[in-house]
C-alpha cells in the first residue's frame, strides 16, 4: 500500500512539473553582463588617386577631429599599429602608405616618379577624396617632409601639429647623413651604391634598436615586416631614388619655417633623444618660430612609438583636447 502511494506521489509530482516548465529553473540569479570598452576597430583600405593604388589605415568616429598620421622609411602605417586604436576612440585616424611603402603600389620607376613633391600631392588628394578637408598632422621622418608640404600648401587645413623625430632645421642632422650628402653632390652610381645597405636587415634592425634602452620593449614583427616589404624585386631602388631626392628637402626648411612663424600651429613634440638619424638637437629649434610649442624629450631611439608608445598615446590626447576646441577643428 505504501508503495502504491508513493508511486502516485512521484507521479502526480511529476505531471504538474510538467504543466509548469518554469519550475524546472531553479532560482539563480542572472549573471552580470560584462562591461568592456569597446576598441575601436582598424579599416584596411586602398583608394585609386592618379591611378595609384594607395593603402590606409582608418579608426574613429566618422564625424571626429581628423589626426592624419604619416610614417617615416622604412616603415609604413604599420608604424601606427598600436597607437591608431589608442586614438580612435575620440579622433578620425587616417594612416597611408606611400607608394612603394606598405601596402601601397609601387608603380614602375619609368612611370612614376618617387619623389617627395609626389607623395605630398597623392596624400593631399587622398585626403580629400576622404573628405578629410581639416587634419592634425603627425609626421615622423619621411612624414616631415610630405607633412609640411601639405602644410604650406594649405595652412587652413591645419588644425595642429603632432611631430615625432620629424626634421625641419639644419641643427636635426648631423654625422649620419654624411654618406647620404655626398650622394646628393654627384648624384654617381658609386655614391648611390654606397648606400644600399641602408636597406638591409641589419640597417632596418639598427634603426629600431639604437638609443633604446630597454630592448625587451621592441617588437620583432616591426622590422621583419619593414624588411619583407624592402626586399621586393625593385625596391632598393625605389629606396635610393628618394635618398638622392630628400636633397630637396633642406632648401625647403626656411619655407617651412616660416610657415611656422606666421601660423603658428599648435605644436607638440614628441622626440627620442638618442636618435642617431635625426638627432634631438633637431627638436630645441621649433620654439624658434614657435614659442608655444611642447617639447618632450624621450629616452629612447628613432622610433619613439615602440617603446614609449602609450606615453605618446596619452601626450597626444591630453594635447589635442586642450588645443582642438580652441581651433573649432574637426
Amino acid at each position: 500500500m505504501k508503495l502504491r502511494q508513493l508511486a502516485a506521489a512521484v507521479a502526480t509530482a511529476l505531471i504538474s512539473l510538467s504543466l509548469a516548465p518554469q519550475a524546472l529553473a531553479a532560482p539563480v540569479a542572472e549573471a552580470p553582463t560584462a562591461r568592456v570598452a569597446a576598441e575601436p576597430q582598424i579599416r584596411y583600405r586602398s583608394l585609386s588617386i592618379d591611378g595609384v593604388e594607395l593603402f590606409y589605415r582608418e579608426a574613429g568616429p566618422a564625424q571626429g577631429p581628423v589626426l592624419l598620421l604619416l610614417h617615416g622609411f622604412p616603415t609604413s602605417s604599420h608604424m601606427f599599429r598600436e597607437l591608431i586604436p589608442r586614438l580612435a576612440t575620440k579622433y578620425r585616424v587616417i594612416a597611408p602608405d606611400y607608394p612603394g611603402f606598405g601596402h601601397s603600389a609601387m608603380p614602375p620607376r619609368e612611370r612614376f616618379a618617387y619623389t617627395f613633391d609626389n607623395y605630398a600631392g597623392l596624400i593631399g588628394k587622398l585626403t580629400e577624396a576622404l573628405g578629410a578637408s581639416k587634419y592634425s598632422l603627425y609626421v615622423m621622418d619621411y612624414g616631415a617632409p610630405v607633412g609640411y608640404r601639405l602644410a604650406t600648401r594649405h595652412p587652413e587645413r591645419v588644425s595642429a601639429l603632432i611631430v615625432q623625430n620629424g626634421n625641419a632645421y639644419e641643427e636635426g642632422i648631423e654625422g649620419f647623413w654624411d654618406p647620404i650628402k655626398a650622394y646628393w653632390k654627384t648624384g654617381a652610381a658609386p655614391e648611390r651604391e654606397a648606400l644600399r645597405w641602408l636597406t638591409s636587415i641589419k640597417a632596418t634592425r639598427w634603426q629600431y634598436s639604437n638609443g633604446v634602452a630597454d630592448a625587451s620593449l621592441l617588437s620583432p614583427d616591426a622590422w621583419t615586416v619593414d624588411q619583407a616589404l624592402l626586399d621586393r624585386p625593385g625596391n632598393q631602388e625605389v629606396q635610393l631614388d628618394l635618398f638622392y631626392d630628400y636633397r630637396r628637402n633642406l632648401p625647403l626648411y626656411p619655407v617651412w619655417q616660416a610657415y611656422f612663424r606666421k601660423h603658428q600651429p599648435p605644436t607638440l613634440v614628441v622626440w627620442g633623444k638618442n636618435d642617431a638619424i635625426f638627432v634631438a638637437a633637431g627638436a630645441a629649434p621649433y620654439k624658434r618660430d614657435l614659442p608655444e610649442a611642447e617639447i618632450h624629450l624621450l629616452d629612447t631611439g628613432h622610433f619613439a612609438l615602440e617603446t614609449h608608445g602609450p606615453q605618446i598615446a596619452g601626450l597626444i590626447d591630453e594635447f589635442l583636447a586642450r588645443k582642438l576646441p580652441a581651433q573649432g577643428a574637426r
